[in-house]
């Protein structure tokens, strides 16, 4: 039961997505996934609270019925896996790599001693790494279904994205967001990085996209991100050289935001910026 004025967890079937695949959604917070294949049941990302975990894993239970439970993180941003500590032992947890150094980093303490003293639905934390890590990719072989984890940095440097070929479904994660996504930092090597990512996702030819900010499954979400980043140092170079192209004038669509969502993506449309300046700024090879 979720308790009032806290975020609770909802199930959320997907329109014309295959059943195997469903959301998890905490709202104006964050999607997990379910992905139920033949071998086991993956759940990708355990949200931002152990409490939060627990909903979910009540919510599969029939799911996981049978089944063995692999645990995916996307990559280690607090709303994505400060829900670890639900499946400690539970099932393996797996994630890139860099993760391990990120969980265990000052930003990341720095991050949940400013949550728990704003909010005591932070309390039950634990940095939680993952248990299995890898590098580059790393194949998940579920008899039915394929599961595909794809390092793609730029958001974080961590950051893993889950294609599944044969349903042609991408879960991008936090690397494709609308009406942008946010840069690790405003230089231009998050800036490479991030537009690297989304190539690559976009490479799949991807019939649905799933990004865990946004609640769509349109896979042009990839093509208008690629567009804006691509545009900042291409067709919007001169306004960005003088600092003036505004958040309005490169997202005129965005009128229904809320207060809070637009302050955040203005701040995510700055730190573009800067690493757009910073990428023109850096001479011809």
């Amino acid at each position: 039961m979720t308790s009032p004025g806290r975020p609770g967890v909802h199930k959320q079937v997907l329109p014309g997505l295959d059943p195997r695949i469903f959301a998890l959604r905490v709202p104006d917070e964050v999607d997990g996934f379910v992905v139920r294949t033949e071998r086991f049941v993956a759940l990708v990302d355990t949200l931002s609270t152990p409490e939060l975990c627990e909903q979910a894993l009540d919510l599969i239970a029939d799911e996981t019925a049978g089944r063995p439970l692999l645990v995916i993180n996307t990559h280690a941003d607090w709303d994505h896996v400060w829900g670890n500590a639900a499946v400690e032992g539970r099932a393996p947890v797996i994630g890139h790599r860099s993760a391990t150094s990120r969980v265990r980093s000052a930003r990341a303490q720095d991050t949940l001693r400013a949550k728990r003293a704003s909010d005591d639905r932070f309390a039950r934390v634990r940095l939680v790494t993952p248990s299995v890590t890898f590098d580059t990719s790393l194949s998940l072989d579920g008899g039915d279904l394929t599961l595909e984890l794809l390092h793609t940095p730029g958001h974080t440097p961590d950051h893993i994205a889950v294609w599944i070929p044969e349903l042609r479904v991408c879960l991008a994660g936090d690397t494709a967001e609308d009406p942008l996504p946010e840069l690790w930092e405003g230089d231009a090597a998050s800036l490479e990085q991030l537009t690297a990512s989304l190539d690559l996702l976009r490479s799949l030819e991807p019939d649905h996209v799933l990004p865990s900010h946004g609640g769509t499954t349109d896979p042009a979400l990839l093509d208008r991100n690629l567009r804006h980043l691509s545009g900042l140092t291409g067709r919007h170079a001169d306004a960005v050289r003088a600092g003036g192209l505004s958040f309005e004038a490169a997202f005129p669509d965005t009128t229904e935001l809320t207060t809070g969502a637009r302050a955040f993506y203005e701040a995510c449309h700055h730190k573009a910026l800067r690493a757009a300046a910073a990428t023109l700024a850096s001479p011809a090879d």
